[in-house]
């Protein structure tokens, strides 16, 4: 009894003349049923709530803590980084600390680029005032600073999508100096220090090298993960932009930190810049030089416009030399180039951007009867000695219907040839019969010279460590009905076998495979680049980091003495055939021309490749040149005169 009253005079509530027993605050359904059984009229609580309302309070509850966490895991997991990313931007702000990006030289360490120091005028939006009159006054500022239009220069900065915009590009001196005095009276104002590439002989290289340019919004987006700025400057072209991640380096970064008042704290370097590896190339920039000049003087001295040239190690692979012609001057990129001179480039019909050498597409002319014969040896269609009357023409009558007779012609009759004298004095009609067959003489046919083709690596890309290279087209019966939507006649094996018809390679092919020819059936990868150093290769002990061996394609499935008998061939092209302009070398060389049809009457391309010396082949060159009129050999002037000069020097 005592604890009963204890509780009830605890918890008892006063009201009028009575006192509220605990048992009435919660009144369940059996005490109000009794209560109204004795009469009971009493104001108490109301009934408490049912069952039904009870569990739908639960699921609310549960619901609204389920939303609740859901939220919170929304916010702190799967938008938490981007959150704090966006937390860490608005108080930090990273400028870079920009690497020494690497320097490329020729295989003699002379250098072929340099690196030029910078100043770019940023701005961060973030950081203009918020007041709309104040952003205008300090953009007017700059605006005369840099003799600039203050609205266009207000739009460029608010239609930009990146928060840090380049505002002005390589300053001159003197708005340099006078901006430094200005930028702290500037709210999100500042200068950038940056390099850009200066190309010393730039025509001369800008097809090897080609050039570094400002990175655009969208090679921005997609490489900004991997520690790139706005502002940088990447690989364009050439080398510059096969290597862009072994030349550029690693940028250092600059922080500076905002206090709640906008106010800049002192900064500090959040990590120092790794400068960019230097490559060398197996080019030799003299070479370089020599080639560019002989084949620019024919060019125009024949009045055509545009050709290439190529120089390979024919033991390792190594590029010598690479020229494309007409070139562009790398520098205006580099160093910003203006929109006149952009147009003026892009509209000049002879393209001047267009790697010849290695993306360029042409028939091949007789330069492929080397390996039409070395594939005829080895399948054993013809002997080497066999001998085939050449009076200038064949003639295949059509076989649905026998009056219709094609006619094949070659430049002139030459008697009776066999393999070597066909290949020293070019002769169409023996190739036609080598090739295609023709009366009693089987060919090659088309399969198989398509085979032979694509291993000496026509119809493929070479894997050249150069941006923009063709694969090429040896045409097939396949390719013709698909593209042309017609069967393949014996008229198209026939002008396959001397390099007509659909038939299209580089320069770059055509000395790969020759290359082939003169190491004794090693099909070798082309290499511009031969090892990769830290620091300068001319130095005491400089650090290789990477050096590139010879890489082996394939090795030709063909027997040596067969390669022997078809350089035996090119051989007599020098000594009495259509080289013999090269016969007065220093040194004992090899050589194949050829003349292109093109849609133009009257106009070829003219070709020639050239193996030396022979005895122990150290270059394999070829020169190919557009539009030569007429038929003439404009290419070996420019053969004889830079090999010349190569064996004399």
């Amino acid at each position: 009894m005592k604890r009963k009253t204890w509780f009830r005079e605890k918890y008892a509530v006063k009201r009028t003349g009575q006192e509220l027993e605990p048992q009435e605050v919660l009144l369940d359904r059996f005490a109000q049923k009794r209560e109204k059984e004795l009469g009971i009229k009493e104001m108490k609580f109301e009934v408490p709530p049912s069952r039904k309302i009870l569990w739908g309070f639960l699921v609310f509850s549960l619901i609204s803590l389920s939303l609740l966490w859901l939220k919170t895991f929304q916010l702190t997991v799967i938008n938490g980084p981007a959150l704090a990313e966006t937390a860490f931007r608005n108080v930090t702000r990273l400028t870079p600390l920009r690497a020494d990006r690497g320097i490329i030289y020729d295989r003699n360490s002379q250098k072929l680029v340099s690196n030029l120091p910078s100043f770019d005028l940023m701005v961060d939006k973030r950081d203009l005032p918020q007041d709309e009159n104040q952003k205008k006054r300090e953009i007017d500022a700059v605006a005369g600073y840099i003799k600039k239009d203050p609205v266009l220069l207000q739009k460029e900065i608010e239609d930009s999508k990146a928060e840090a915009v380049i505002v002005e590009a390589n300053l001159d001196h003197e708005t340099l100096v006078i901006l430094e005095t200005k930028l702290n009276d500037l709210a999100g104002f500042q200068i950038e220090q940056n390099t850009v590439r200066s190309y010393p002989d730039g025509p001369l290289f800008s097809q090897i090298l080609g050039y570094n340019g400002r990175i655009n919004p969208q090679e921005f987006q997609a490489l900004k993960n991997d520690d790139y700025f706005i502002s940088d400057y990447i690989g364009k072209q050439g080398l510059e932009k096969s290597y862009e991640e072994i030349l550029r380096g690693k940028p250092g970064v600059f922080e500076v930190k905002k206090d709640a008042t906008g106010q800049k704290s002192r900064g500090e370097v959040k990590s120092q810049p790794e400068a960019g590896q230097s490559l060398v190339l197996w080019l030799d920039a003299d070479l370089q030089k020599k080639l560019q000049t002989e084949l620019g003087r024919i060019i125009n001295e024949i009045g055509s416009r545009k050709g290439a040239a190529i120089a390979l190690d024919p033991k390792t692979g190594g590029v010598l030399a690479l020229v494309s012609w007409p070139s562009f001057d790398n520098n205006l990129f580099s160093q910003g180039i203006s929109i006149e001179n952009l147009q003026k480039i892009l509209a000049d019909p002879n393209q001047p951007f267009f790697n010849r050498a290695a993306a360029g597409q042409y028939a091949s002319g007789s330069t492929i009867k080397p390996l039409i014969a070395a594939a005829a040896l080895q399948e054993k269609t013809i002997s080497p000695e066999k001998q085939i009357l050449d009076q200038g023409f064949i003639e295949v009558k059509n076989q649905y219907n026998p009056e219709i007779t094609y006619v094949f012609r070659g430049l002139e009759p030459h008697g009776w040839v066999d393999l070597r004298k066909a290949l020293a004095v070019s002769s169409n009609i023996y190739f036609y019969t080598v090739g295609g067959g023709y009366q009693n003489q089987i060919g090659l046919g088309s399969t198989r010279i398509k085979k032979y083709l694509e291993l000496f690596g026509w119809g493929k890309k070479t894997g050249i460590d150069l941006p923009g290279e063709t694969s090429g087209l040896i045409p097939d019966h396949h390719w013709k009905e698909e593209n042309v939507g017609e069967s393949w006649y014996v008229g198209d094996t026939y002008n396959l076998s001397i390099g007509q018809g659909y038939l299209q390679i580089s320069p770059l092919q055509e000395a790969v495979a020759f290359a082939a020819l003169a190491n004794g059936g090693r099909l070798l990868r082309p290499q511009m680049v031969q090892k990769i150093v830290a620091g300068s290769p001319a130095s005491a002990s400089p650090r290789i980091v990477q050096e590139f061996s010879p890489e082996l394609i394939r090795q030709l499935p063909i027997d040596e003495k067969n390669i022997k008998t078809v350089l035996a061939g090119m051989r007599d092209a020098v000594v009495y055939g259509s080289a013999s302009t090269l016969n007065s070398l220093p040194v004992r060389v090899a050589a194949k021309t050829g003349t292109a049809q093109t849609p133009r009457k009257d106009y070829y391309h003219n070709w020639v490749t050239v193996l030396a010396p022979l005895d122990d082949p150290q270059i394999v060159l070829t020169v190919m040149i557009e539009d030569v009129p007429g038929v003439r050999a404009a290419v070996l002037p420019v053969a004889k005169e830079t090999l010349e000069w190569y064996f004399t020097r």
